[in-house]
């Protein structure tokens, strides 16, 4: 594994578990500062840092709510002072919070699954743009979701406006930023992660495994049934 991300600080929101975690520990194995973001998986995020500190990576803990404005910029200013720069953000923090069809969201499910996804994420971000400027070679990577296509099943309409919100943002700050900011957006299929033991059925967990491709080579792919 090359070192390229030498010298370079990378700062990582939700990682202490799922897909925030391995994007953390893969950042660090190529020799990025990793900032270990989290809420409120304090015992994971820990874990997370001591799996970094042991393959020999470095790297630091920030806690605090992204949808709250003071506690966002707090997240970047820690992790820039601990850091002593950042050059890499990726907004990986966010949740359905709950399933609840449009018609019956009620006001305060619908402002908070906005606010801990696409408003914690906005704040987030801009919190992090000057710096990211300053590094000469930023770069943003924003975590969308395939409810962005699908419109979000079993009453994730919420979190998919949301999502969708982030990808338009994602738009915005390409064409606001460029050349000093690159901005790019990831949309991953279905990953076996907390996210889904909570928020999806065992039934939909299967549709999901039997509907995806599993390649033993590059020339022979295997329908998992």
């Amino acid at each position: 594994m090359s070192n390229d991300f030498d010298g370079r600080a990378a700062l990582v929101t939700g990682s202490g578990v799922g897909i925030g975690r391995a994007v953390g520990m893969l950042l660090a194995s190529r020799g990025a500062f990793v900032g270990v973001h989290y809420r409120s998986s304090e015992t994971e995020a820990k874990e997370t840092l001591q799996a970094i500190e042991a393959a020999g990576g470095r790297g630091v803990l920030v806690k605090g709510d992204i949808s709250d404005e003071q506690q966002a910029n707090a997240i970047v200013d820690t992790f820039v002072a601990a850091a002593g720069r950042l050059d890499v953000l990726v907004n990986n923090a966010g949740e359905p919070i709950d399933h609840a069809s449009i018609e019956n969201c009620s006001t305060e499910l619908w402002r908070q699954v906005i606010d801990t996804n696409l408003t914690g994420t906005f704040f987030v971000t801009r919190r992090a743009i000057p710096h990211l400027k300053d590094s000469g070679n930023g770069a943003i990577i924003n975590n969308l979701s395939l409810s962005v296509q699908t419109g979000g099943a079993n009453g994730a309409g919420a979190y998919a406006a949301a999502k969708g919100g982030i990808q338009v943002m994602t738009r915005s700050l390409a064409r606001e930023l460029a050349p000093l900011v690159r901005t790019n957006a990831v949309m991953p299929g279905v990953i076996e992660t907390r996210h889904h033991e909570e928020f999806s059925t065992p039934k939909s967990r299967s549709e999901f495994s039997n509907s995806t491709m599993s390649f033993t080579s590059p020339s022979k792919p295997i329908r998992r049934d």
